[in-house]
């Protein structure tokens, strides 16, 4: 394995420092400040990794003018020989992006296209800080990723890069019409059609760190991938979401998940806060869950939702 810790997550948003600021007090997350190339980077723990929030255009999220989640970044005492690592199972680095990264120390970007899409650094470890669970958020539960297809990514990241697999899962929403026949001679006669699917998702999910990432690959192209934007979601939205990305931006970061212990009183605390919360009590969601999506408006331009569930022992099937 190339390492099996995160060292950070990176985003960017549009008012980095303001985002901070609504990280430290809306979520409970531990502040501290970095820097690159001599620009601040707030840093909020989450767990046993960090959130990193740059600016659009800012080189540390490689000048991209788009807002969400920008990279990865895998924790390595030797960047460059940790890459020569990678470039032997076939995992090579981009040779235009290398250099320095937080607080002084390095960072080597793996090729997006032989990562499926994810940006995947290799850098030196951070500085120890604060651990960001126990409070309303416990740590990170995973970060989404709009995939093209789901067995490269685990060609990549489990059979090359030796991440655990954790689980496998399908997703579908289905529409099941239903006809009746009602007669004052004859009696009722009901009958029920094939059931037409209209969203559907295959997600493999792969440990990294202390969360997972969660590819998503479109379950039938002819699906509907139509939004209804602001609200509350379901599957085929899920779909939506994810067909749309891929179309616009291609394979790549798409989400991010926070864990907590009780998302309903979550969801409530966060609309008392003023978040546009769109879904106002946790839904079904993957891995026996419970989920519930915040409005990217309320968070400077990232996608996240969160996470309610039970997680299974090493022993359980």
């Amino acid at each position: 394995m190339i390492s099996d810790q995160l060292a950070y997550v990176a985003l960017a948003v549009t008012d980095a420092q303001a985002a901070a600021v609504m990280l430290e007090r809306d979520f409970g997350l531990p502040r501290r400040d970095a820097s690159a190339g001599g620009r601040p980077i707030p840093l909020l723990s989450v767990g046993r990794t960090a959130l990193a929030l740059a600016q659009p255009g800012d080189p540390f999220v490689g000048g991209q003018e788009r807002t969400g989640v920008h990279h990865i970044a895998l924790a390595v005492a030797d960047p460059r020989a940790a890459a020569g690592e990678a470039r032997e199972v076939g995992v090579p680095m981009d040779a235009g992006d290398a250099g320095p990264g937080l607080d002084g120390g390095e960072r080597v970007l793996l090729d997006p296209q032989g990562t499926c899409g994810v940006r995947t650094y290799l850098s030196t470890p951070l500085a120890a800080q604060r651990d960001g669970g126990g409070g309303q958020v416990e740590r990170l539960d995973h970060l989404g990723v709009a995939c093209a297809d789901n067995r490269a990514a685990v060609e990549v990241f489990v059979n090359r890069l030796g991440f655990a697999q954790e689980s496998t899962q399908t997703d579908i929403e289905a529409r099941i019409a239903y006809e009746s026949f009602t007669s004052d001679r004859y009696g009722v006669v009901t009958h029920t059609r094939k059931p037409e699917i209209v969203g559907g998702l295959r997600a493999e999910f792969i440990t990294v760190g202390d969360c997972e990432l969660e590819f998503l690959q479109e379950l039938d192209e002819h699906g509907d991938p139509r939004i209804d934007y602001g609200q509350p979601g379901n599957t085929r939205q899920d779909y939506g979401a994810i067909a749309n990305y891929i179309a616009r931006c291609g394979p790549g970061l798409h989400h991010l998940a926070f864990k907590v212990p009780d998302i309903n009183g979550a969801l409530a605390k966060l609309a008392e806060a003023g978040h546009a919360v769109i879904d106002r009590a946790g839904r079904p969601g993957g891995r026996a869950s419970l989920i519930g999506f915040i409005h990217p408006k309320s968070l400077f331009g990232i996608l996240l939702h969160l996470v309610e569930r039970t997680e299974l022992s090493s022993k359980d099937p």
